[in-house]
């Protein structure tokens, strides 16, 4: 190295002349040990583990909690989050064989298995009202003309069922994401009612999840994660909706659709919130209407008694 490229410090001190050598072995020692703090404290920085921020309800980038994520594990439908659009909790399954299915419906060479009763509800057509006539000329405003259902006409069957012959199939807590805050015991599905948005072109339906099909009933790798619909009878189907979601979304008896889960705060007021004992909206306005009775009785009791 030329005498003009040392390091100044260096260069200062033997061109002076009047550092003493004591002093100059100092200097270097304090240097040395300010280089290797430098390059330790760097080291340390990347040896701590990526952290993100999540709420404890959303569990959504940018908001309360901080996990380590090199720690967690995630499940299938964890990981299908992976490819939701901004803003939403469940991805979109798109191109989606999609075949009309209804309440009451008789076995077919393409549907063998009879609809009178559900993987849920072993009365479901006696509890819906009757069957539920996929006829259009039998039907205005998207139910039947010859009765009004007592359940949501705007249903869905996906191919899992979260119910065993006694509580739930074994992987259910792991795959299905919301069961944990669905769990109401051994008895219960924590799939059946709940939200499934339907998209074909620019309209979109919402329907509640009330049968387990086609064909399948365990296919969780497709309706919690990333596999497509198994090859079956119907051009491998992978999504059976009802008449109203048909009349809705203007399907043919077999077409293509996209479909995903939704939160029951993302669905909006639509001809899905209308009718049935098992629907949301209905039992949320049922709530309202006797709370407000309740409170009337209470200011003016005279009135009601």
């Amino acid at each position: 190295m030329k005498e003009k490229e040392r390091p100044r410090v260096f260069h200062f001190a033997l061109q002076s002349g009047k550092m003493k050598l004591g002093k100059f072995t100092h200097t270097i020692a304090v240097i040395l040990s300010s280089i290797t703090s430098l390059f330790a404290h760097g080291t340390a920085s990347k040896a701590e583990p990526a952290k993100t921020k999540f709420s404890k309800k959303s569990q959504k980038p940018g908001e309360e909690r901080s996990f380590d994520v090199t720690s967690i594990a995630f499940t299938p439908g964890q990981l299908a989050k992976e490819w939701s659009e901004p803003g939403q909790r469940y991805p979109w399954k798109k191109d989606i064989v999609t075949t009309i299915f209804w309440i009451g419906e008789k076995p077919a060479p393409n549907n063998p298995v009879p609809n009178r009763v559900s993987s849920w509800d072993p009365q479901w057509t006696k509890n819906y009202g009757g069957v539920d006539d996929p006829n259009p000329s039998n039907r205005s405003n998207y139910i039947p003309v010859k009765f009004t259902p007592r359940q949501n006409p705007f249903y869905c069957a996906l191919p899992y069922n979260d119910k065993a012959s006694t509580g739930h199939r074994p992987e259910a807590p792991s795959v299905v994401p919301w069961f944990k805050e669905a769990y109401q015991g051994p008895a219960v599905s924590t799939c059946k009612g709940r939200w499934v948005a339907i998209r074909k072109g620019n309209r979109v339906a919402y329907a509640q999840w009330e049968d387990a099909g086609p064909f399948r009933t365990d296919h969780w790798q497709y309706v919690f994660g990333n596999e497509r619909p198994k090859p079956n009878l119907n051009k491998g189907a992978g999504l059976d909706v009802s008449p109203a979601v048909r009349d809705f979304l203007g399907l043919s008896d077999t077409d293509l659709t996209d479909w995903r889960f939704v939160d029951f705060g993302e669905v909006p007021h639509g001809p899905w919130a209308k009718y049935g004992d098992n629907n949301t909206f209905v039992m949320n306005q049922r709530k309202t209407d006797s709370r407000t009775m309740q409170a009337r009785e209470h200011s003016l009791p005279e009135l009601f008694h």
